[in-house]
């Protein structure tokens, strides 16, 4: 890999009105392999990649079968699920969209698709049709997101190094091959409507700001198509930050280098009336942005409520986020950058440490373009590596950032001119020669080298896709349509989706299915989908009502670590039964709810094999267990990745049919043979 990128370096850049690197005019001697695409030509290259990357995502989203975290559901479907169907519904409400923590505008998105969905399926197909077209439908709508993520890198890129450079191509590649993209990008997580939000922001961002005033007399903010410019990416920006307030992060390092300079070439084009229109823009933007969001969470949630802050208060003040995890200060450095960037891990270091410092190959603009992108990256990687608690997705939105600082130097090191392009240039005199050195190297044809670094890095990007997508963790989004493909079978009059209309066959008390696993392990009402599918899992609420600090807190167990935690009174150590037999199961043999109703005992019982002991023990040796007349029957299992981190989760997962319904069952059996 060479020190520096092989990058078009024109005599002087200036920003056009397309938004695109404009170059002066070339000396008359120099040798140019291939001139600048016609605009129509250019228009319809740019509709067609948008086309095919929305194909593309759309596969990605339909392969694309396992569990990851869950807040691709509980901090998305499930508000969104409550917002379609009500309060009645089922959806499982957490903690955060109760204190208020959340946005509701990225739940809405998917909320309103649920309601024009559900306006329009019932009088046409049945209800199991239309079950199978709600669980679909949020990735299909996160595709378009995700495609548009990849489009705006590529066309970042292009406005940054030109429309005729190769290296935008690279750019596109690269997010199209990364894995990590491929596992996390049709996911309806906030993180991966942040990301898009956040290129598409910096694409439309003017970034003529950070031009040399040399260059250029006008002012950039007065070039046409600047300021309308300039509002769409305050607005895409606004928008960001108040999914995520940590985007803040990004736009506080775009913007402190674009008023102070620090580390920027040339002089600054910014004067006094400029900086006025760019305070003016952001209030205005802002403001406008945050009012929607006000009027949104207002009709949301019945309340005037400020979600940003609420989510700093707890996050922060009460410090609740240490409680689901507290990583070392490298975490981002060691962990985060690497399972983001994958094989391209080599390269997104080298860009990220060359676009520090001032580039021959590269115009004033480019460098400076470069240097403020490389800055937001380790401004806010920095800032996060402070806060306790850390998560890869966290610094999702800094991937497309980090493709396009690695472009040049996976082109350079993967790619060398054509054998046509490299001939014209031998020709030419050594005046021409010297005119535009590396112009040749980027654009034009050109033949790949090091194709055994290149076939392995490919084969062990798809290797990791493949496993990631179809092969770890399927199995929590396969019992769910196994329990619901179940609860259609013994319960057919029972499939309506208004809670107000839910059939009194399926009796009040029974519940479907038991989750003894570590709460949130699976997808929850935006799978089972049925009201009256009555559910019951263990949760692991936070606690809110302890101060920072205080051993209350220190000692705070949820059900879950109660569920988990070894007894201290048993030589063998077996967790679970004596929380069965003192706290889920009560006098006569009912369930405990989160509320403290008493339940029935659940038709099948969900968890990981591990816990297959447990449930023997307790059934079958417990006294209080014994008395409730259950026999554990496997009636499903699902392949649950060859690996898992934890180890609650780790085996198959397992439905127990308790059997207390068995009767019931054989005679909806009969009534059908």
């Amino acid at each position: 890999m060479s020190d520096e990128p092989a990058i078009s370096k024109p005599a002087e850049a200036e920003r056009g009105n397309s938004g695109d690197v404009k170059t002066q005019k070339t000396p008359p001697n120099a040798v140019l392999p291939v001139t600048k695409p016609h605009r129509h030509v250019v228009s319809a290259q740019v509709y067609d990649v948008l086309t095919l990357l929305l194909v593309f995502r759309f596969i990605n989203a339909i392969v694309l079968r396992t569990f990851f975290q869950p807040d691709e559901y509980f901090q998305a479907l499930e508000p969104a699920w409550n917002l379609a169907f009500g309060d009645q519904s089922g959806a499982w409400l957490t903690w955060e969209w109760q204190h208020q923590l959340r946005s509701s505008l990225h739940p809405a998105i998917f909320g309103l698709a649920y309601k024009a969905a559900h306006w329009f399926l019932p009088p046409f197909f049945p209800p199991a049709f239309e079950t199978f077209v709600l669980e679909a439908l949020p990735k299909l709508i996160q595709s378009v997101f995700a495609a548009l993520g990849d489009f705006y890198t590529w066309r970042l890129a292009t406005s940054i190094f030109g429309d005729e450079s190769n290296i935008p191509w690279t750019a596109l590649w690269m997010t199209v091959l990364n894995p990590w993209q491929w596992y996390c990008s049709t996911r309806t997580f906030s993180n991966s409507l942040e990301t898009t939000l956040t290129i598409a922001a910096l694409y439309y961002w003017p970034w003529d700001l950070l031009q040399d005033a040399k260059s250029d007399k006008q002012e950039p903010l007065q070039v046409k198509g600047n300021l309308g410019s300039l509002r769409a990416s305050l607005i895409l920006a606004a928008v960001a930050v108040l999914l995520r307030p940590t985007n803040l992060l990004i736009w506080l390092g775009v913007l402190t280098l674009t008023v102070t300079r620090l580390t920027l070439d040339g002089e600054s084009p910014i004067k006094r009336s400029t900086l006025l229109v760019l305070a003016k823009e952001i209030i205005v933007c802002g403001s406008a942005v945050l009012a929607v969001s006000l009027i949104s969470d207002r009709l949301y949630f019945g309340f005037w409520t400020f979600p940003p802050y609420k989510w700093l208060y707890f996050n922060i003040s009460q410090s609740l986020a240490v409680f689901y995890g507290d990583m070392p200060w490298h975490y981002y450095l060691s962990q985060g950058i690497p399972l983001l960037t994958t094989t391209f891990l080599p390269f997104a270091l080298v860009g990220l440490y060359k676009s520090t410092s001032s580039s021959k190959t590269l115009t004033i603009l480019q460098s400076n373009i470069l240097k403020t992108l490389s800055f937001a990256v380790l401004s806010m990687v920095g800032t996060l590596s402070i806060v306790s608690h850390k998560e890869v997705r966290f610094i999702y939105p800094l991937l497309p950032i980090l493709h396009i600082l690695a472009a040049p130097y996976v082109f350079n090191f993967f790619a060398a001119p054509a054998a046509s392009a490299a001939s014209a240039a031998a020709t030419t005199t050594p005046a021409e020669g010297n005119a535009a050195p590396a112009t040749s190297t980027t654009t034009g044809p050109v033949t790949l080298r090091h194709k055994i670094s290149l076939a392995n890095l490919l084969c062990v990007n798809l290797l990791l896709a493949t496993y990631l997508s179809i092969f770890h963790q399927p199995a929590p989004l396969s019992v769910m349509t196994f329990l619901r493909t179940e609860f259609e079978r013994i319960h057919p009059d029972s499939l309506s989706l208004d809670s107000s209309s839910v059939d009194q066959a399926v009796p009040k008390q029974e519940l479907f299915a038991l989750f003894l696993t570590p709460c949130h392990s699976t997808p929850w009402r935006s799978h089972l989908a049925y009201p009256a599918l009555r559910a019951r899992a263990l949760t692991c609420e936070p606690p809110l009502h302890t101060q920072p600090g205080s051993r209350e807190r220190r000692e705070y167990l949820d059900e879950t670590d109660r569920f988990y935690q070894a007894s201290p009174k048993k030589e063998d150590g077996l967790y679970g039964v004596e929380f069965l037999r003192e706290e889920m199961w009560g006098g006569d043999g009912h369930l405990t709810s989160c509320n403290g109703n008493q339940e029935e005992i659940p038709r099948f019982i969900v968890g990981f094999e591990g816990i297959e002991e447990v449930l023997k023990k307790f059934f079958g040796e417990d006294k209080k267990g014994r008395e409730m007349g259950v026999e554990l029957k496997k009636v499903w299992e699902g392949w649950n990745g060859a690996f898992n981190e934890d180890w609650r989760r780790r085996g198959r997962l397992v439905v127990w049919d308790t059997g207390v319904y068995d009767e019931v069952i054989a005679q909806q059996k009969g009534s059908v043979f």
